[in-house]
């Protein structure tokens, strides 16, 4: 009963936290969109719960993107505050979802089940937190984009907009050559039970989220010139982004999975004492010292 009131407690802290930063930036039609992005995992939450499945978690987190990102675009374009600049801004974020949210149905779908929910979705309170969770997480990762579109000016174009627009590229390329890469080691079955360390694999544990981190830096840098007074704190983006996936969620738990299957090998543990964690280095391997 007391993790359950605490589960609860912490979901009511996570919308506080995504809608108190929405009421911040002033602006009437981003509070209607991140109240939007958590009332649909809500909703979703239900007939997950009810037949016990997180086969469309990821699936509903990439539609919820695209729905608070057209609707600020709608709403932009009908008082004529759209521009170039605020079409490029939100096609990114569309192109990065429906990438990353295709991915990861596909790749649930092929395994059969995503292993961090094996002990949440038994629990009610617990499995509407992490609900609740990818509504702060949509929420507080576009809020900075949303913002700048729905803007008096829409989106400014300069430098430091396109300087964002390069590291916003070169973060999903790297995400994407990853998630390639880990895809083909996966698909040879001479590979089974063994850990990728090779390609981008070789310089950091974990490149698909360094990619992650960084095209989210990109997003904040071409969103910043528009922001005005609180609206700044939606900049937070990119922090977010990091403590969510390397001690939250991603990093850490897949830390923790990999010293279970391999920790027992010299060649894991060599692995890791020679790889970054995230930001890719020069591999400090034998020939590299």
């Amino acid at each position: 009963m007391k993790q359950s009131i605490l589960n609860l407690i912490f979901s009511l802290l996570s919308f506080a936290v995504g809608y108190g930063i929405a009421l911040l930036t002033g602006l009437e039609l981003i509070q209607h969109a991140v109240l939007i992005a958590y009332v649909i995992q809500w909703i979703a939450f239900i007939p997950a719960y009810v037949f016990q499945t997180e086969k469309f978690y990821d699936l509903t987190g990439s539609i919820t993107y695209m729905t608070v990102v057209s609707l600020v675009c709608y709403n932009s374009y009908a008082s004529m505050n759209v521009n170039i600049a605020s079409i490029v801004l939100a096609t990114c974020i569309l192109i990065w979802t429906i990438r990353l949210g295709s991915f990861l149905f596909t790749r649930i779908h092929k395994a059969g089940e995503d292993k961090r929910f094996k002990h949440i979705k038994p629990s009610p309170t617990r499995f509407f937190m992490t609900w609740t969770l990818q509504g702060m997480w949509v929420s507080i990762c576009s809020m900075c984009a949303l913002t700048a579109i729905a803007s008096n000016k829409g989106v400014i174009q300069n430098g430091l907009f396109y300087i964002g627009l390069l590291v916003f590229i070169i973060g999903f390329v790297v995400e994407i050559i990853a998630d390639m890469q880990k895809s083909q080691f996966r698909k040879n079955r001479d590979n089974k039970d063994q850990f990728i360390q090779h390609g981008l694999w070789a310089y950091s544990r974990h490149p698909n989220y360094f990619g992650e981190i960084t095209l989210w830096l990109g997003i904040a840098m071409m969103s910043l010139s528009s922001l005005t007074g609180w609206q700044y704190i939606s900049l937070i983006s990119p922090l977010f982004t990091y403590l969510l996936l390397v001690y939250v969620s991603g990093v850490r738990l897949l830390e923790i999975s990999g010293m279970e299957k391999w920790g027992h090998l010299e060649t894991y543990q060599d692995y890791v004492r020679s790889t970054s964690s995230l930001f890719p280095t020069n591999p400090k391997g034998p020939n590299n010292k």
